[in-house]
């Protein structure tokens, strides 16, 4: 029999129902118990992307190749805030600094950002965590790279989609993909404060969104789903959107977890097609909200464009409604770095 599912978004929310039959098809696996779908519910490949999955069986399919991948809150002292002076200050985060691509962001829907506490829900929360309106931070998201891909296809090549033949081993290799994933965000707010003549900072949240934990002698399998027992989170809206900091309380209807982002409403191949017929390259260097984008690969500045991604703002109500998060503090962006863009730095020697 298979195992429940239940999607946590409310009618108005925009919910594939190719994601939800993907949540169906990871309920029949062996061993599965409850799949819980996210409000940024979308499909991925081989399993839903917003998804956590208790199950017997541990099955590295459901985590994927980026191990450890995360979000992490940087706060950051800049005297003097110009848009266009700090994006040309960016370093290369494409440039190594280690192995296994070490100090790199990634493509897809990685990125580092310099926002803006833009404003406070939750004063005595915020100040907990530092946070005031006005105040600067770094957002960095960004996972294990290489070593992540790595793992995956060790245990691919011999078994397919099916499960970890020898779960502690798979465990070991997960977990130092998930310390690495931290240690490479950290890393990177590092070579961009020093980039911008700022002291590198401890981060005041740094939560991983694609892992496997052991919960009550099962697997939890965390698929694009930010861990939402009593921890905070950042919850990434898009290039143009603001970002939303919540204090996470779900419980285990929900998986635990919470949602890690927008979530995408179209593929890459829409954006893509449907953004080169609306927008021009310079109007997606330059959001709505006045900020800026550092993107040399013009095809990923429409596959990331805003308009590919869900409302932001629905995702947290819809968190809201079902009581799994509350809202702390919202931030804007002000530089957000996809990959480096030498032409423009060029240009403005």
């Amino acid at each position: 029999m298979p195992a429940s599912v239940s999607v946590f978004a409310s009618p108005n929310s925009w919910i594939e129902s190719d994601a939800v039959a993907q949540c169906h098809q990871v309920a029949a696996l062996d061993g599965m118990r409850h799949v819980a779908g996210m409000p940024d519910l979308h499909p991925g490949k081989g399993a839903p992307i917003g998804a956590a999955m208790l199950s017997t069986v541990l099955y590295p399919l459901l985590v994927g190749s980026d191990i450890g991948c995360g979000i992490a809150v940087f706060p950051i002292a800049l005297k003097k805030v110009v848009p266009e002076r700090l994006a040309a200050r960016f370093p290369d985060l494409d440039v190594p600094v280690g192995p296994d691509g070490l100090g790199t962001v990634g493509r897809g829907n990685h990125f580092v950002e310099l926002a803006r506490v833009d404003s406070i829900v939750d004063a005595a929360h915020a100040s907990r965590l530092g946070l005031a309106a006005g105040d600067l931070v770094l957002i960095v998201h960004s996972g294990s790279r290489g070593l992540g891909e790595r793992i995956l296809r060790a245990h691919t090549e011999l078994h397919g989609a099916g499960p970890a033949p020898d779960p502690a081993a798979y465990l070991a290799a997960h977990d130092e993909a998930v310390r690495w994933g931290s240690r490479n965000r950290r890393l990177l707010a590092e070579r961009v404060a020093d980039a911008l003549g700022a002291q590198p900072t401890e981060p005041v949240i740094d939560q991983c969104h694609n892992l496997a934990e052991v919960v009550d002698g099962a697997y939890l399998h965390r698929k694009g789903a930010a861990p939402g027992d009593g921890r905070d989170v950042l919850i990434a809206g898009t290039r143009g959107t603001p970002s939303y900091v919540v204090a996470a309380h779900s419980g285990p209807d929900a998986g635990w977890s919470v949602a890690h982002g927008a979530g995408r409403k179209m593929s890459r191949a829409d954006a893509l097609r449907r953004g080169k017929a609306k927008h021009t390259v310079e109007e997606l260097r330059r959001t709505p909200v006045g900020s800026l984008v550092v993107c040399g690969d013009r095809q990923l500045l429409f596959e990331e464009a805003p308009t590919a991604y869900k409302k932001i703002e629905q995702v947290i109500a819809d968190l809201t409604a079902h009581d799994l998060a509350t809202p702390v503090a919202v931030t804007v962006p002000v530089v957000t770095y996809k990959t480096a863009d030498h032409d423009r730095k060029r240009a403005r020697v």
